[in-house]
């Protein structure tokens, strides 16, 4: 028997699974890492930022819901887009859309790494981050920093779980959002309580030099710390009951992540001040909880450790999302035939897209190699241009087939969608004019993707005639049979 077939996934995912695979996603290295970042450029506004954000997303959202209702197949949005728009345009939608998630996977290993070694440090098993020297491999000889060597670990770690069984990736999902959701309502509950926040000053809001201008650009760098609920989207054939069950799940886990976001900055910023949290950058979070959380505590020690507990587990959810998602993608995209039949194919013993997984896990692990800031902002910009397809998407829905069954119709059509459209190409162009200045490395690299699939497009065409003339050719020579 072949090691994979054609067939559909099981449905092992419950809602609460399916919720959690957007939380994990969404509350993930973003909440850890960008806070210092949004602070650093605008100021106390970051709570504004976040807030924004989450305004942008959630008119997405809605057109999520509605085509996955309306469409319940994996793959997110390259699966909308597929049943409405021509064979490129989708091409290029899933196309897109899969190196977005993988390196949104590969950023969030990178901060994994620097959060476990400090986690390891706090525990006094290694020395501070910065001191830990580079680890010489076996075999090879090689020297690899251990950063970049814990990332790949990550990643071939949840690849492997992931290759072998959806509902354990799924429910490590689970586990592990519970466990950092938990962390950060303890970092809310000490900080609010904190008489550093009793005296917080928020004024003035905007910082000097920026001004409220300053907020767009924030936006767009913060905003992959909201890309999560279309994850949701991805698994769809592989959650119960989705046509109901996956825009409740996008719905819960858009809410509970924007309420915990801006509770989460809320403090941050009235403890340790904007320009405190800016100096502090990734460590932001941290930073702040060890300035008002207790010491001494059994087996945690302090607030800061605490923090980073929760980022180890942040980053790794959110890893494990994106695991998950690309390889849906690469799935949907091979079953049709817009890559090679060997991604479409779910394997018969683990019922996994056993290919899939492991063609994603290629560019991920890859991926690590590159610096964490263009990482993340290449992931912030191929998430903004599918979502801005996803609309017109929804849009063309409705008009093409009024009468296709809805399950949930978003409200105020086609206001959401229209609206979505709009905020997404100014985040787009705000992001474009700013990496132009400041990382032309991540716009580089963006276009040569956008050129290799170009260059996939046409080899897979290619491939896919052949057969097609060979097949013309032989009935053109067939010798017709005669009567007697």
């Amino acid at each position: 028997m072949s090691g994979s077939e054609t067939r559909s996934p099981e449905a092992e995912l419950g809602l609460l699974d399916a919720t959690m695979i957007g939380m994990g996603a969404m509350i993930g290295a973003g909440i850890f890492v960008l806070t210092g970042l949004a602070a650093e450029i605008a100021g106390p506004a970051a709570i504004v930022v976040f807030a924004l954000n989450g305004v942008v997303t959630a008119f997405t959202g809605l057109s999520y819901a509605e085509l996955a209702s309306s469409i319940p197949k994996s793959g997110g949005g390259y699966a909308f887009v597929r049943e409405i728009f021509d064979d490129l345009s989708s091409f290029i939608m899933g196309w897109m859309l899969w190196f977005a998630y993988m390196i949104a996977g590969a950023l969030y290993a990178l901060g994994f790494a620097p959060n476990f070694l400090e986690l390891l440090h706090v525990y006094g098993a290694v020395a501070p981050p910065e001191e830990v020297g580079d680890v010489i491999l076996p075999v090879v000889g090689a020297q690899v920093s251990p950063g970049f060597l814990l990332a790949f670990v990550a990643v071939f770690v949840l690849v492997a779980l992931n290759a072998v069984s959806t509902a354990a990736s799924g429910k490590a999902e689970t586990v592990f959002t519970i466990i950092k959701v938990s962390i950060l309502v303890v970092f809310v509950a000490f900080g609010l309580a904190s008489p550093m926040f009793s005296g917080a000053e928020f004024q003035p809001l905007f910082p000097a030099g920026g001004g409220a201008g300053a907020v767009l650009p924030a936006m767009g760098l913060t905003f992959i710390a909201f890309e999560g609920y279309d994850l949701i989207t991805t698994v769809t054939e592989e959650v119960k009951n989705p046509r109901e069950n996956i825009p409740k799940a996008i719905f819960v886990s858009l809410a509970v992540t924007v309420v915990v976001y801006l509770a989460v900055v809320t403090v941050a910023v009235g403890t340790l001040g904007a320009e405190g949290l800016a100096e502090a950058g990734e460590a932001g979070i941290a930073t702040a909880a060890t300035s008002f959380m207790p010491t001494g505590l059994p087996i945690i020690r302090n607030g800061g450790a605490l923090v980073v507990f929760g980022a180890v587990f942040s980053t790794l959810t959110a890893l494990n999302a994106v695991v998950i998602a690309s390889s849906r993608v690469a799935f949907s995209m091979g079953r049709e035939g817009q890559l090679l039949p060997s991604f479409g194919q779910i394997h018969h013993r683990y019922g996994t897209p056993f290919v899939a997984i492991l063609a994603s896990a290629v560019v991920m692990l890859g991926s690590v190699a590159l610096p964490t800031q263009s990482a993340g902002n290449m992931s912030s910009l191929f998430f903004l241009l599918p979502f801005v397809i996803v609309n017109v998407a929804a849009i063309r829905l409705r008009r093409e087939r009024p009468d296709m069954n809805r399950p949930y119709e978003m409200p105020f059509y086609p206001a959401p969608p229209l609206i979505g459209i709009a905020l997404n190409l100014v985040l787009t162009g705000v992001l474009v004019e700013y990496l132009l200045r400041t990382d032309p490395l991540a716009l580089a690299l963006s276009a040569a993707w956008i050129l290799l699939g170009g260059a996939a497009y046409l080899a897979l065409n290619r491939l896919r005639a052949e057969p097609d003339a060979d097949s013309a050719a032989a009935d053109a020579t067939a010798i017709p049979e005669t009567e007697d």
